[in-house]
C-alpha cells in the first residue's frame, strides 16, 4: 500500500522559481492593478495583486512568506491608489497567512482547488476591506456584494490563465 511519507510530502512542499519570477510577477500585479483600472474605467473587476498573493502563498506553503508577501502586496497597491494605507495591506495579509496556512494542510497542486480557494480569498480580502473602513476607521463604506461577486469571479478567471503559466516557470531539478 502507498503511503505518503515524511520524504513524500516535504518533496511536495518544495517548489522553486527563478529570481525574475519572484521579483517581476508582483511587479507586474501592481502596475497592472494601478494602470488597467483607469484604462477600463469602472470595469475592472479583478485584484491581481490578490491573485499572485494567493498563488505565492499557496505553492509555498509557509506562513510567514505568505503573511510578508500579502503585506507587501497590499502596502503597495495602497500606495499606487487613493485608499487609505494599510487596508489592502490588512486584507492581504490575512489572505495571504490563511492561504499559506491552507496550503500546507490540503493538496494545492489540483487546480480546481486552487481557483475555488482563489475566489473565496477575493471576497474574504472584500470583507475584510469594508470591515477595516467601517469598524477600525469609522468610515461608512458601502459592500456593494454584487460587485465583489464580479471582482472574485474576474480574479478566478485571471488565475485560472495564471496559474498554470506560472507552474511552467518552475525549476525542476
Amino acid at each position: 500500500m502507498n503511503t505518503f511519507s515524511g520524504n513524500l510530502r516535504r518533496d511536495l512542499e518544495v517548489r522553486r522559481y527563478p529570481i525574475l519570477v519572484y521579483a517581476m510577477t508582483p511587479l507586474a500585479a501592481l502596475v497592472l492593478q494601478a494602470w488597467l483600472p483607469r484604462v477600463l474605467g469602472g470595469f475592472a473587476w479583478f485584484d491581481l495583486p490578490l491573485v499572485v498573493t494567493v498563488y505565492f502563498a499557496l505553492v509555498q506553503r509557509v506562513p510567514i512568506q505568505g503573511t510578508l508577501m500579502g503585506a507587501g502586496m497590499g502596502l503597495f497597491e495602497d500606495a499606487l491608489t487613493s485608499h487609505a494605507i494599510g487596508v489592502n495591506g490588512i486584507a492581504k495579509t490575512l489572505v495571504g497567512f490563511l492561504a499559506a496556512s491552507l496550503g500546507k494542510r490540503i493538496d494545492v497542486e489540483n487546480h480546481t482547488i486552487r481557483l475555488g480557494l482563489t475566489f473565496l480569498f477575493s471576497l474574504l480580502s472584500s470583507a475584510t476591506y469594508v470591515f477595516v473602513y467601517r469598524g477600525l476607521l469609522g468610515i461608512n463604506q458601502q459592500w456593494t456584494w454584487f460587485v465583489d461577486l464580479f471582482k472574485a469571479v474576474g480574479s478566478t478567471l485571471i488565475a485560472a490563465a495564471l496559474f498554470p503559466a506560472l507552474d511552467r516557470l518552475q525549476v525542476r531539478e
